[in-house]
């Protein structure tokens, strides 16, 4: 019988076990260090060059071989490419980053990610993630009891809003047969994708010239197409921020027999806060949530959940794979988690969530929030006095849409371009009213209003230049 190898001085080292942390200490040094001079290397909230100067920075600093014969050792690695990742980012801890739904995570919940990929626990059975385990049936249960007033409310994590989508339609599909879905043109594009994915009958967009879904509207085409359907709302479009009249449709959907899914992804942590929550009124009689937590949450990505206000929603969900959950081991105890997603290897991205929760407890996140959203308030009220921005609405969120005033739509778009180019100020785009806006979208609660006076100044100055 030939013997395992023994140890050997030589081998890299491991993140887990008992000297895990004794090794991850000094490579943290090297990885903080290369965050800190990538930083200041980039000195801006995007690197300055556009697409093919960043393609050739990066190539020069790393060589054409990703893959060299012999290694370079951990700490030369690290160094090198956390500075070059640092430096050729898109910073959304800068606050002239405002492009899109791409948060600043907290300094706490990174931390926590680190924890995470460290012991590497993949939730697909418990003898893999025992403690992972029970904390995302805590999280998860907590966080659906924030959004329904029900005895069983659940959820589950995903990687975000895309997933969570999919995953209502499936289970709209499984309890419903094939529904058609009936959502606004207002609605994330996931939506309707998901619906091709599933092999679903071809979705039925119904006009928001608004921006938000009309009940009316609603009502004729669910009377003109008596069902199976499933619509879906939303609460917090991508591209304004704006909240779907949730109680009417509701009441609409409720009338014609028909489930009602609700894409909070961008909004629903709004039900943290006391002085917001009134906007998300009717939420709780959606079917389904979805909700995401990299975006007004803070967390690093993927932190998405779908919720439902009854476990027995998820029932279609179950899957068997002996090696995972044998009906043995699942009636002796052990948890079953493999109708919890459909993925089979999860990384605990609960964690990062719960040390969240547990650090600021209600009143912390619910203050980031209201800050957030005060933020984007103020951003509008100086554009709305300022003679050379027009504003195109008060924010119902954080997102504010505006222009400068007289600009025709392809020098904003230019404009925008720009800036990207020179790496001075990360602005998203769309197209409202039949013009094209920049889009502003607020979610840096560090964010001052010096900070937003002097975006706008170095869009006065870029606009006359």
């Amino acid at each position: 019988m030939t013997a395992p190898p023994g140890p050997h001085p030589h081998l890299p080292p491991l993140a887990g076990g008992t000297t895990g942390a004794t090794a991850l200490r000094p490579l943290l040094d090297t990885v903080l260090d290369a965050l800190t001079t990538g930083a200041r290397a980039r000195s801006g909230p995007l690197p300055p060059g556009g697409p093919d100067t960043v393609t050739e920075r990066l190539t020069t600093t790393l060589g054409s071989d990703l893959l060299p014969s012999h290694g370079t050792g951990d700490h030369e690695a690290l160094h090198t490419l956390v500075h070059a990742l640092a430096e050729g980012a898109a910073d959304p801890a800068d606050p002239r980053c405002l492009a899109h739904l791409h948060c600043p995570p907290l300094a706490v919940a990174a931390a926590a990610d680190l924890a995470a990929s460290s012991l590497n626990p993949s939730l697909d059975s418990w003898d893999q993630a025992p403690a992972a385990t029970a904390l995302e049936t805590l999280l998860t249960r907590t966080l659906a009891r924030e959004l329904y007033d029900t005895p069983h409310p659940d959820a589950l994590t995903t990687t975000g809003g895309t997933e969570a989508n999919q995953l209502a339609l499936l289970l709209a599909r499984e309890h419903h047969g094939p529904v058609t879905l009936v959502h606004g043109a207002n609605a994330h594009h996931s939506l309707p994708r998901a619906a091709w994915l599933l092999g679903l009958p071809t979705p039925l967009t119904l006009p928001t010239p608004h921006g938000t879904l009309d009940p009316a509207t609603l009502d004729d085409a669910l009377t003109r197409h008596p069902g199976p359907t499933l619509v879906a709302a939303t609460a917090g479009t991508t591209d304004a921020g704006l909240i779907d009249p949730l109680p009417a449709i509701a009441a609409v959907c409720a009338r014609h027999h028909t489930p009602l899914h609700v894409d909070a992804a961008y909004g629903g942590l709004l039900t943290l806060s006391p002085r917001h929550r009134h906007l998300l009124d009717g939420l709780q009689h959606a079917h389904t949530i979805t909700l995401d937590l990299h975006k007004l949450g803070w967390q690093p990505a993927a932190a998405g959940l779908l919720a439902v206000p009854d476990h027995r929603q998820l029932t279609p969900l179950h899957h068997q794979a002996d090696y995972l959950n044998a009906t043995d081991d699942t009636e002796a105890g052990l948890p079953d988690l493999l109708g919890r997603s459909l993925r089979t290897t999860r990384r605990a991205d609960v964690l990062k969530t719960a040390v969240t929760l547990r650090a600021l407890g209600r009143t912390g996140l619910a203050d980031l929030i209201d800050r957030t959203l005060a933020t984007a308030r103020t951003l509008a009220d100086l554009i709305d006095a300022h003679p050379r921005f027009e504003l195109h609405a008060h924010p119902t969120i954080s997102t504010v849409l505006f222009r400068p005033t007289g600009l025709p739509d392809p020098a904003v778009a230019e404009l925008r371009r720009t800036l990207l180019h020179d790496g001075r100020a990360v602005l998203g785009r769309t197209t409202a009213d039949g013009r094209l806006w920049l889009k502003a979208t607020l979610l840096n609660p560090h964010t001052t209003t010096d900070d937003l006076t002097h975006l706008l100044t170095l869009l006065e100055g870029s606009t006359h230049r």
